[in-house]
C-alpha cells in the first residue's frame, strides 16, 4: 500500500522592498522565496502597516540587505510538512514573537489564524503597535480605575496605551509630545491633558508632579529614548509609581538612573508585545475589534500602494502619520 502523492510547493518569485543600507531608499525588486520547510508556512502578504521600529532599524542598524514589514496580515499560500494548524487559504496575522507551547521562552516568530471576514487592511495593526500599547496598559501595568497616567510619546503605541488607560477607567491621562499637532488628535484616544515640553520653563517631570499632586501612578515611555526613561521615572509618584518602557532606542541603549529613585519605591518594567501570548490572546483582541470594543481604524492616517513604500517611510520619519498601511498588489 502506498501513500497518496502530495504536491510539494515550488520556489516562487515575488516582489519585495529591499533595504540595502541605513537610511537609503528601499528598492522594489524580485526575490526568490523558498518552499516552507517542516513546520513552516509561506504567507502571501496582503497588507502591512509601517511600524516605528521599522524606521529605527532602517536608520540605525547595520544588518543589510533586509526586508521590513513585520506588522502584517496575509493569506497562507502553502504549508510545510507536519503543519496541522494551518491550511492553504487561512487568513493570518504575522507576529514577531512566538508561542509554540513547548519552549519556556519561544524565540521564533509565528502566525495567528483569524477570521476570514475581518478586514486584513485594518487588523494588521494588531500584529504589533496597537496590541503592544493596549497590553502595556492592561497586562504589564494593570492600570487601575481612578488612577493617573502619563504617556511620553503619542505615536500609535502611546495612543494605544492611552486607549487602554481610558478603558480601564483612569481619571487623568496626560500625553507628552514635542509635536503640537498631536495634542488635539490625542483626545479621541483618551488623553485628558497635553503637554509640549518646549512650551514649559520647568522640567517636564515637575510639571507632571504639579498636575498629579505628587506624581503619576503610571508612567509610560513610548519614544525609544533611554534618557526619557529617567524622566518618566521621575514623573511617577513615590511609594508605588510604576514606569513601563516600550520604545526601541536608536542610540544609547543603556538606561541610567539614580538608585535613590528606586529606594523611594518606584518600579521600572519592560514590555515585550504588551505581555500578550500571540496565539492565545490575539484572537480575543480581534474579536474585541469586530465588536467595536477597541479602536483600530482610527490609527490609520494613510493608505498607500506598495510602489509608494518609500513615501510611507518618509511620512513616518517626518512624524506626519500614525500608521500608514501599505497595500500589496493583487
Amino acid at each position: 500500500m502506498s501513500l497518496p502523492c502530495v504536491k510539494q510547493p515550488d520556489v516562487i518569485t515575488c516582489k519585495a522592498a529591499v533595504a540595502w543600507g541605513a537610511g537609503k531608499p528601499l528598492v522594489i525588486e524580485e526575490v526568490n522565496l523558498n518552499p516552507p520547510q517542516a513546520m513552516e508556512i509561506r504567507i502571501k502578504v496582503v497588507c502591512t502597516s509601517l511600524c516605528r521600529s521599522d524606521i529605527t532599524a532602517w536608520e540605525s542598524q547595520a544588518i543589510f540587505p533586509r526586508i521590513f514589514g513585520h506588522e502584517a496580515t496575509g493569506i497562507v499560500e502553502s504549508v510545510g510538512q507536519g503543519v496541522t494548524e494551518f491550511t492553504e487559504g487561512d487568513h493570518v496575522l504575522t507576529v514577531f514573537i512566538g508561542e509554540c507551547g513547548k519552549c519556556r521562552q519561544c524565540t521564533s516568530g509565528c502566525a495567528v489564524k483569524i477570521s476570514s471576514v475581518v478586514p486584513l487592511e485594518k487588523v494588521c495593526l494588531l500584529s504589533c503597535g496597537v496590541a503592544a500599547g493596549l497590553g502595556a496598559a492592561w497586562n504589564v501595568a494593570d492600570i487601575s480605575k481612578g488612577s493617573s497616567v502619563v504617556i511620553f510619546g503619542l505615536g500609535t503605541v502611546g495612543l494605544s496605551v492611552a486607549q487602554g488607560a481610558k478603558l480601564r477607567g483612569a481619571s487623568q491621562i496626560i500625553g507628552v509630545d514635542t509635536n503640537p499637532e498631536k495634542g488635539e488628535n490625542a483626545k479621541a484616544f483618551g488623553i485628558t491633558a497635553f503637554i509640549n515640553p518646549h512650551d514649559s520653563k520647568d522640567p517636564i517631570q515637575q510639571v507632571i508632579k504639579n498636575l498629579t499632586d505628587g506624581g503619576a501612578d503610571y508612567s509610560f515611555e513610548c519614544i525609544g529614548d533611554t534618557g526619557m526613561v529617567t524622566t518618566a521615572l521621575q514623573a511617577c509618584c513615590d511609594g508605588w509609581g510604576l514606569t513601563v518602557t516600550l520604545g526601541v532606542p536608536k542610540v544609547k541603549p543603556e538606561v541610567t538612573a539614580h538608585y535613590g529613585i528606586f529606594l523611594t519605591g518606584r518600579t521600572l518594567k519592560g514590555s515585550l508585545f504588551g505581555g500578550w501570548k500571540p496565539k492565545s490572546d490575539l484572537p480575543s483582541l480581534v474579536d474585541m475589534y469586530t465588536k467595536k470594543e477597541i479602536q483600530v481604524d482610527e490609527y490609520i492616517t494613510h493608505n498607500l500602494p506598495f510602489e509608494d513604500v518609500n513615501k510611507a517611510f518618509n511620512l513616518m520619519r517626518e512624524g506626519k502619520c500614525l500608521r500608514c498601511v501599505i497595500h500589496m498588489a493583487k
